[in-house]
């Protein structure tokens, strides 16, 4: 029913006005606010702070169904329930719990996940934005890039990792602190030119001298770092379900195309050549998506599921490379074209392979869990 639900919506509202958006690389507030109202942010937080308590499955069917028509807005979902919602929900205290989700549940507004810098990237110990303690206040420097959902209209805030100071043993100390939307110093820049994503919001954030109050720390002193890892395994999930959906929306699209497009008298999907092409991509769409699903059962059990998480968005990402790949082979000369679906697939799918841990970093993740290093 979910799936259902879901879909139509994503046909209905979205499919429509997805190519225009992502021409104009604009960002909607007006289908946010709706996929608000259809429950698709906070979707497995307790309804005590306004969520909608389902399981992580639940949640992922749901990112894999808007990414199978738009990559956009499936990262507006998948970015806000995992890396927004997430770290507030999970480690936030009481009273920062019921100030910031009912409204981001709701849809009414968005958050950032402040992990990213110039200098940054694949190395997150390389994090040089700076917050000193001043009495009761928290005083932050420095800056973080391409960062989702963290410059929109729709934006409250970001949770940001800093350097909060330095351990015994002459390491740095990570803390998240909770920075809301207007404070004196702090500003954003929304990155425009984009090849992905374009009509998702993405932003850059400055931090002078940005003071906010002691309480605002995520959790624990020296615990940000944990949060951050913690929160990027389930984050895997959703860009895992954004590469299965993109999947099938391409393989979809090539398939219906395949069909009705004729030469020498024949559909093109009846030439070997082809038809092969969409067996492969059928058989590699249907054994990720089940590599997900257990990922995802593996979490709801409460049972170590990182491994998994990485499996399942490498091979999703690359999955969709794949399939993008020979879905615009199909096309031929048209799937160059915008006004085919299948151009922005192929875009989209590009990030997939970067963002969230790059299949470089997931390789990595999962020789070390599989016991290639002592």
């Amino acid at each position: 029913m979910l799936r259902r639900t879901v879909r139509a919506f994503a046909e209905g509202e979205i499919a429509p006005r997805a190519a225009a958006l992502d021409a104009k690389e604009e960002f909607s507030p007006e289908l946010t606010r709706a996929m608000g109202d259809l429950g698709l942010f906070g979707m497995t937080v307790s309804p005590d702070y306004g969520g909608h308590g389902l399981d992580y499955l639940s949640y992922i069917l749901a990112v894999e169904e808007i990414a199978r028509v738009d990559g956009s807005q499936a990262a507006t979902v998948a970015a806000e329930n995992s890396l927004g919602i997430g770290p507030l929900y999970y480690y936030g205290s009481e009273e920062q719990k019921r100030r910031y989700l009912p409204d981001l549940c709701a849809g009414k507004a968005l958050w950032g996940f402040g992990l990213t810098e110039p200098s940054a990237g694949s190395d997150a110990g390389g994090t040089k934005t700076t917050a000193r303690l001043e009495g009761d206040r928290w005083v932050l420097n420095g800056s973080k890039t391409f960062i989702t959902n963290a410059g929109s209209p729709m934006t409250a805030g970001s949770t940001v990792q800093c350097v909060t100071g330095t351990r015994p043993d002459g390491t740095k100390e990570y803390s998240c602190i909770i920075v809301d939307q207007g404070t004196p110093g702090f500003t954003t820049r929304t990155m425009h030119g984009k090849m992905v994503w374009r009509a998702s919001n993405t932003a850059e954030l400055f931090f002078d001298e940005v003071s906010v109050p002691r309480a605002n720390l995520l959790g624990e002193r020296g615990a940000g770092f944990r949060q951050m890892l913690e929160t990027l395994d389930g984050g895997r999930l959703s860009i895992a379900a954004m590469g299965v959906g993109g999947a099938q929306g391409a393989f979809e699209a090539a398939l219906a195309y395949g069909r009705q497009r004729t030469q020498f008298g024949t559909p093109i999907s009846q030439f070997q050549a082809n038809a092969f092409k969409l067996a492969d991509m059928a058989t590699e769409i249907e054994a990720v998506r089940s590599l997900l699903y257990k990922a995802c059962w593996l979490r709801d059990q409460g049972r170590a599921f990182r491994k998994e998480a990485a499996m399942a968005k490498l091979w999703a990402s690359e999955t969709m490379r794949r399939v993008t790949h020979a879905a615009v082979q199909i096309f031929g000369g048209y799937g160059l074209m915008e006004e085919y679906p299948v151009a922005r697939f192929y875009r989209d799918q590009r990030l997939l392979e970067i963002g969230e841990g790059t299949s470089e970093v997931q390789r990595l993740v999962i020789s070390r869990l599989i016991g290639c290093y002592d």
